[in-house]
C-alpha cells in the first residue's frame, strides 16, 4: 500500500512531505474545507416571529442583500479582503468573495415587515 510506505518515512524526507501537504491543504478554497456553509445560521421562533441570526465577520452592511420570497430567506453578500501590494501570505484560511445562502423557512412570513440589524459581525433578522 503506497500510503503505508509514506507514513513509515522518517527524518528530513517526512518533514518535507508534511510541509508540502500542509501548504497544499492551507491553500484550498473555503468551499472545499471542512466548514459546512457560510454564513452559519440559527433560526428560532418566539410567539408570532421567526428570528434568524447569521455570523458575518468582516461583512459590511452595504455589501449585504437580504430577501424573503415564497417562504425562502436569501442572504447574499460579499466579504472583501484588502491586502497591501507585495503581501506574501503564509496561511490564508479566511475566505473572501461573494456568497449566497438560501434557507427554506418553516412558515410563511410577512416580507414587508422584515427587520434586520448588523452588529459586531452578527446579522439578526426579525421575520414576522
Amino acid at each position: 500500500m503506497v500510503f503505508g510506505r509514506v507514513s513509515n518515512l522518517r527524518g528530513p524526507w517526512r518533514e518535507e512531505l508534511d510541509r508540502h501537504f500542509s501548504d497544499l491543504l492551507g491553500t484550498l478554497p473555503a468551499r472545499l474545507s471542512t466548514s459546512p456553509v457560510f454564513p452559519a445560521l440559527n433560526v428560532w421562533e418566539v410567539g408570532d416571529n421567526l428570528y434568524a441570526e447569521a455570523e458575518l465577520p468582516g461583512v459590511k452592511q452595504e455589501d449585504l442583500d437580504i430577501s424573503v420570497a415564497g417562504g425562502e430567506l436569501t442572504i447574499k453578500g460579499r466579504r472583501q479582503f484588502a491586502a497591501e501590494e507585495g503581501t506574501t501570505f503564509h496561511r490564508r484560511e479566511r475566505a473572501a468573495g461573494e456568497f449566497t445562502r438560501v434557507l427554506r423557512l418553516p412558515v410563511e412570513v410577512d416580507s414587508q415587515r422584515v427587520e434586520a440589524s448588523l452588529k459586531d459581525g452578527v446579522l439578526l433578522l426579525t421575520l414576522p
